[in-house]
């Protein structure tokens, strides 16, 4: 093919069940906290990890046992918390720091959500990239809630659970990889949940476009950003 066709991007649907959780040293403790449910020191839990690591699977997985009601952290409003409480006693709020970050987080709206999880007996999940010590807050009350709230973290992924990111991450795309791109991958990237998404997205649009497979050669290509060799040429 002597020109580049265009990638479509028709989006994909991560497995977020169960058995499709990878269960590592740097995330057992996330997991079973979230295993144990409802069984917690507390009505809440702070859940934080870097970008990419698992952290809405576990808020599916949370969901899928309690029932929860998931909002993203950027969406609370002040009217939300008992309409969310009533759907099954139990909220998941995503991404709390970055809607902190970038100002939409309505502080006076998560503060009476935790306030009316306590008092109807409720549970409540919360997740970040960052300890919630580091959430750029402003509502004293709400600093001091959160920080007696127990909290768990994720971890930096291994080489063997980052081996597994990876596989996962070319399934979910319906994308078969053999065992050396894997090992050729691994020797090469930033050791990083996110890093090992971005990479996937780049070898799968790379692949869509020149209409071939997943190989070696091609992921050389696109971790030194060069144009990747042609069939002939793998």
């Amino acid at each position: 093919m002597s020109e580049a066709q265009l990638p479509l991007d028709l989006g994909h649907r991560p497995a977020l069940s169960a058995g499709d959780f990878l269960v590592a040293p740097c995330n057992a403790d996330a997991h079973a906290w979230l295993q144990r449910w409802p069984v917690w020191p507390g009505a809440a839990l702070v859940l934080t990890g870097p970008a990419g690591s698992g952290k809405t699977h576990l808020v599916h997985l949370f969901g899928a046992s309690s029932g929860a009601a998931v909002i993203s952290a950027a969406d609370l409003t002040v009217e939300a918390p008992p309409r969310l409480l009533a759907q099954a006693g139990a909220v998941a709020v995503e991404d709390c720091d970055q809607a902190a970050a970038a100002g939409r987080l309505d502080e006076a709206a998560l503060f009476h959500l935790i306030n009316l999880v306590r008092e109807t007996r409720g549970h409540l999940l919360l997740t970040g990239r960052e300890v919630a010590a580091r959430w750029p807050l402003r509502l004293a009350d709400l600093i001091s809630r959160l920080r007696a709230m127990p909290a768990v973290a994720i971890g930096a992924p291994d080489d063997a659970l980052l081996a597994s990111v990876l596989v996962k991450q070319f399934s979910d795309r319906q994308i078969k990889v053999g065992e050396e791109v894997v090992s050729y991958l691994l020797g090469r990237m930033e050791r990083s949940f996110a890093a090992a998404a971005a990479l996937v997205d780049s070898l799968d649009r790379a692949a869509l476009a020149g209409q071939r497979a997943v190989t070696v050669p091609l992921a050389r290509a696109v971790l030194d950003g060069v144009t990747p060799p042609t069939d002939e040429e793998d």
